[in-house]
């Protein structure tokens, strides 16, 4: 069809098979790779073939047997069907940023929270934060400390701030829980225990970190105050016991401006008789 000659079709045909034959014992380990690191293109597949498995092999012979052996189709990463939870969310639209919808909040009504990475050991270790923030009051209810941003550290931290929360006179059920849309605020897990079993409102932003600006303006105060400090923690233990001192010194003595220059703790006993 192409008009070549027959010897130059058998040739290459012959050239491409003996090609994949000298680089057969490399095909697992090729497959391997797409399959643990889909985003890795022929350069990055070069380097790990090199660190990980100690294999030489020159970066075009790489390219070329991604194209031989359909490596490609491996590498094609396919977006998760959404889950219940999602589908509810698309379906609501706007509906689900349920503060944006208040006229008026309540000093312990709604409360934010997010994760946070936190760089110790001079930078060299990271780990995740997630306090729980009151909307008027400004007070850290409750927060957890951990190695990953995932659904354990998220409701043991839930379960500190409903503590907090109660112990100084909020109310959990109608209570609202602003956060972003990260898969961890969106799991079941999550969702089963604020809506189901505490009788809390889930409220999603809608854009990311600009629909939960309480949350950045307190993470950034927070490092840049503390940057010192956290370097400093050399273990995850010493880290704990920073942010323990520190949320305690935001909690009951840094002034807020929006508060009138009291501290958290101060504006909220001032709400009280007793006060």
């Amino acid at each position: 069809v192409l008009g070549l000659p027959k010897s130059t079709w058998y040739y290459r045909r012959h050239h491409d098979v003996d090609y994949q034959e000298k680089y057969a014992h490399l095909q697992p380990l090729l497959e391997r790779v797409a399959r643990e690191h889909p985003a890795y293109g022929y350069r990055r597949t070069t380097t790990e073939l090199h660190e990980t498995y100690k294999e030489q092999v020159n970066h075009k012979v790489v390219q070329r047997l991604h194209q031989l052996w359909g490596l490609a189709l491996l590498r094609t990463t396919r977006a998760p069907k959404p889950s219940g939870i999602r589908k509810i969310i698309v379906a609501a639209g706007s509906r689900v940023n349920i503060v944006a919808q208040l006229e008026k909040i309540e000093p312990l009504d709604v409360v934010y929270t997010d994760f946070t990475e936190l760089r110790y050991a001079d930078g060299t270790q990271k780990a995740y934060l997630m306090p729980i923030i009151g909307h008027v009051c400004k007070f850290a209810f409750g927060w957890a400390v951990g190695e990953s941003a995932n659904r354990a550290l998220a409701l043991k931290a839930w379960k500190d701030a409903k503590r907090g929360l109660v112990e100084w006179g909020g109310q959990l059920a109608g209570a609202i829980v602003h956060h972003d849309q990260d898969s961890v605020f969106m799991s079941y897990d999550w969702v089963d225990r604020l809506l189901r079993k505490d009788l809390v409102q889930v409220s999603y932003a809608l854009r990311g970190a600009s629909d939960n600006p309480e949350m950045e303006s307190f993470f950034g105060r927070f490092k840049v105050e503390n940057q010192l400090l956290l370097s400093d923690a050399g273990t995850l233990e010493e880290l704990l016991a920073v942010l323990a001192e520190r949320i305690g010194y935001y909690n009951r003595e840094r002034r807020h401006s929006s508060l009138g220059n009291r501290a958290p703790e101060t504006f909220i006993r001032s709400l009280t008789p007793s006060g």
